[in-house]
């Protein structure tokens, strides 16, 4: 059985969390009670399986299967683009974090272990073999392959809108 994370190893890496967050342009979810659940959570995980997975997530225990929901996991930057928060709400968006409106519910998007296995059998590919489309920040050309850009550059720190397709 894990062993409980006392309230001191939460606060701590609740604060780290939010830290590399911000630095990165994302935000932790304000309502810090909950947070801090979902950082027991996360902490739970880690010391069973020696990774953070998502800990609103069932994890196989098998690091090469949970690597898309290792926190922060390979669906947050669609989920924040699409409805202002993660899956669990760990990471939100500006207008949630400054409570101007409140994270509504995610739907899953990981696809089930049958989806993935056909996926990694038959990779979906854009023109020139990309999987991603590639976004270039304007201001400091900062690049990113994914669906859409980021909410705010993590390195020059502007909105999305300064973004453009690149590849």
């Amino acid at each position: 059985m894990p062993e409980m994370a006392s309230d001191e190893e939460i606060d701590r890496f609740t604060q780290d969390l939010a830290e590399e967050a911000e630095a990165g342009g994302y935000h932790l979810n304000p309502d810090k009670e909950f947070t801090q659940s979902l950082v027991r959570g996360l902490l739970a995980n880690r010391e069973r399986y020696g990774y953070i997975s998502c800990p609103c997530r069932l994890a196989s225990g098998d690091h090469e299967d949970d690597l898309d929901i290792i926190c922060p996991c390979d669906y947050r930057d669609p989920d924040i683009a699409d409805y202002g928060a993660c899956y669990c709400a760990l990471y939100v968006n500006a207008e949630i974090e400054a409570g101007l409106r409140s994270a509504a519910s995610v739907p899953e998007r990981r696809p089930t272990p049958a989806e993935r296995r056909r996926a990694e059998e038959e990779p979906a590919v854009l023109p020139g073999g990309l999987k991603y489309p590639v976004w270039r920040c304007r201001v400091c050309g900062y690049l990113c392959a994914r669906n859409k850009p980021p909410e705010t550059c993590p390195i020059c720190r502007v909105p999305r809108d300064r973004f453009e397709q690149f590849m």
